[in-house]
């Protein structure tokens, strides 16, 4: 069974074809600057590249240039569409709607573009590549779509309620939805497999770290908590984004800067986090302005660390207890010093660290506690991919 699954954003539209008999990615790719102009690099399996600049005033015509890659180019990988079983679209948010995996309709289509406030710069990207992609590939072919928040739809009233008067979650829909969603579940699902372990019996808090960041609490293989909240502005600071601050911060710098409201979103969302206090968006250019003396690089790359040990914390507190911790993402793959720093002062949870195994460990699935620890900390890389073709094979199966 070959299943495609795209990744479109409002300019870009990525994809991979997964054969799931092997699990195994037969050809990926990415279709840039919609809208703009174009450009589209494909990869094969076995190595072949296909590079072109295209012509994408919209979505439609990067399927097209998608469909050519996978079957007519220099790095073709299969002969025709028909042999694509199913099609899996990563979807950002789904409210309150949508729980699980669905199948693509109209109707569906029309619901996530409805919930285009909550995600104005995905929804409706999502919904426009689900249109163009319909029109693409033979009719007769299933399409699933897959929704970051929907992992999170299990976290508890009393913790995605917010302290507002209690009609702006009932007309407006405020509340926590968390994100990351394909990620959290499958690292969590992959921990417990690969230790041959029931999901069950564990609680887990995994830290997807990257250029947008999130912490989940999961206990028993449910969400019960999760730092990013209404939008994916909450919660740790990020690489553009500031996280969590007290919310009359907001109005206060709107009257000293005279923003509008969409001026100040964008100054929380874009000018922000590492870059706004250290000068770096990026982990690794702060991390070296850091190491060379740079006071501001030093306190944000703190400022990250010390926040995600307090959610370490807090949801282990949350929880009952902790079995297991997960770093994964870019970051959390790679920058074995946040790990070691994040978890420094821990002991007294039962996490016995061990920094020179943590140290050798670059994007590989490790244990980087001691043989003697009563909670073991984790690298487990992500992806997120195999996620949506393995909900888009059940669904259809």
């Amino acid at each position: 069974m070959n299943i495609l699954v795209i990744n479109a954003g409002s300019s870009s539209l990525k994809y991979q074809l997964i054969d799931m008999a092997k699990e195994s990615v037969i050809a990926k790719g990415n279709c840039e600057r919609i809208g703009i102009d174009g450009k589209i690099k494909h990869t094969a399996f076995d190595g072949r590249v296909f590079e072109e600049d295209a012509s994408f005033p919209t979505h439609k015509e990067a399927f097209e240039k998608l469909v050519f890659a996978l079957t007519a180019s220099t790095a073709a990988v299969i002969k025709g569409m028909d042999e694509i079983n199913a099609v899996g679209h990563r979807v950002v948010h789904g409210g309150e709607l949508f729980s699980k995996t669905v199948q693509i309709t109209e109707e569906v289509i029309k619901q996530i573009e409805d919930l285009k406030e909550y995600a104005p710069l995905h929804n409706p990207a999502n919904a426009l590549a689900m249109r163009a992609c319909k029109e693409v590939v033979p009719e007769n072919v299933p399409q699933a779509a897959i929704f970051d928040t929907a992992f999170h739809q299990t976290i508890p009233e009393h913790a995605y309620i917010y302290g507002l008067p209690y009609e702006c979650y009932e007309k407006y829909g405020i509340r926590k939805y968390g994100f990351h969603g394909t990620s959290h579940k499958f690292v969590s699902a992959a921990l417990a497999e690969q230790t041959g372990r029931k999901i069950e019996d564990l609680k887990i808090i995994t830290c997807h770290l990257g250029n947008g960041s999130s912490v989940t609490a999961i206990d028993g293989g449910k969400s019960v908590d999760s730092s990013m909240g209404f939008t994916p502005l909450d919660g740790l600071l990020m690489g553009t984004r500031c996280g969590n601050i007290d919310p009359s911060t907001v109005t206060y710098i709107q009257k000293k800067l005279g923003l509008s409201p969409a001026e100040a979103e964008d100054y929380m969302n874009k000018k922000s986090g590492l870059l706004g206090i250290g000068g770096f968006s990026d982990n690794r250019e702060i991390t070296e302005a850091a190491a060379k003396g740079d006071k501001r690089a030093k306190l944000a790359t703190t400022i990250l660390r010390y926040g995600i040990k307090k959610y370490i914390g807090s949801y282990a507190a949350a929880m009952g207890g902790l079995t297991d911790v997960i770093f994964t993402g870019g970051i959390g793959e790679n920058a074995f010093d946040v790990r070691e720093d994040a978890c420094k002062g821990l002991e007294f949870m039962g996490i016995e660290f061990d920094p020179q195994k943590n140290a050798e460990i670059r994007g590989e699935f490790a244990k980087i506690t001691k043989e003697s620890s009563k909670v073991n900390v984790w690298v487990v890389p992500t992806n997120e991919e195999l996620l949506i073709a393995r909900d888009t094979k059940e669904l259809f199966a």
